[in-house]
């Protein structure tokens, strides 16, 4: 993995919104997400299920600070009411949402909003992934300080358990577009193989959360000309580390993975600006 995935993410310039129809002949209620596609002029349009509403109606009032950390929710008959769902549907969700670490549920009680990042545990990281456009401040450079402890290691144990099987992937760098919906998936590709053949399965679950927003935002990145030729450079010192016994493969992609934390704040302002 060179420059992409876990590294410079954008927050989606459009944000998605959230409209509430009523379905005819039958007058049942429908949720959709609206996002804005341009497809010959027209906006594509992705129903969603309730449940899926609660949820991000829910988790996106506590990421923008709606409800705050020791803030309560409203009671269940009020928030049922006020998000158009039935109390089942609600309460179903919520459930959910509490073993995941975001609220606690307090029977009798009001349902309080926890801090997640003390209380909540690897799957609080996979729900965030489908919510880019809130991510928390600091959220990004998190994941890179992660990553550069991770995957500098990972990528040691597969150059010793499976040298040709990366050897393989990365001889294909040669051929590979200019395409960033290519580069994405050839990086994140290299980025599941050096995890998965590190032997450690923990590695790889990590991971998996955040298959969902590098499919999102990877094309986003790689639309960087700039990053395109850092990650073809990459792939070949990295390939020529692993021919030559892959002694100095942990030093490079931490090398890179350093560097990125750096090119991630410059690349981030550089946007903002724009």
């Amino acid at each position: 993995m060179s420059l992409g995935a876990w590294q410079l993410i954008w927050r989606i310039s459009a944000k998605p919104f959230l409209v509430l129809t009523t379905a005819s002949p039958s007058g049942m209620t429908s949720y959709q997400m609206a996002i804005p596609q341009t497809n010959q002029g027209l906006n594509k349009v992705r129903p969603l299920r309730p449940a899926e509403y609660v949820e991000r109606k829910v988790v996106t009032s506590i990421l923008e600070g709606t409800y705050p950390p020791g803030s309560v929710l409203p009671d269940e008959r009020t928030l049922a009411k006020q998000l158009g769902v039935t109390r089942p549907t609600l309460r179903e969700t919520l459930q959910r949402l509490a073993s995941e670490g975001w609220i606690t549920i307090r029977h009798g009680k009001p349902t309080v909003v926890n801090d997640y990042w003390e209380q909540g545990g690897l799957s609080v990281l996979s729900t965030l992934a489908r919510y880019d456009e809130h991510l928390p401040d600091g959220f990004v450079a998190h994941l890179l300080e992660v990553r550069v402890t991770l995957l500098p290691a990972a990528a040691r144990m597969a150059a010793r358990n499976a040298p040709e099987a990366l050897l393989e992937h990365l001889g294909r760098a040669e051929s590979l577009d200019d395409d960033p919906e290519k580069f994405a998936e050839y990086d994140w590709e290299l980025q599941l193989l050096m995890v998965k053949h590190s032997r450690n399965p923990v590695f790889t679950l990590i991971y998996n959360d955040f298959a969902a927003m590098f499919k999102t935002m990877g094309v986003r990145y790689f639309r960087f000309e700039e990053a395109r030729d850092a990650s073809r450079t990459y792939y070949v010192d990295v390939s020529r580390a692993i021919e030559q016994g892959g002694e100095d493969v942990e030093r490079i992609v931490g090398s890179v993975m350093e560097r990125v934390m750096g090119l991630w704040s410059e690349l981030k302002c550089s946007q903002e600006v724009k």
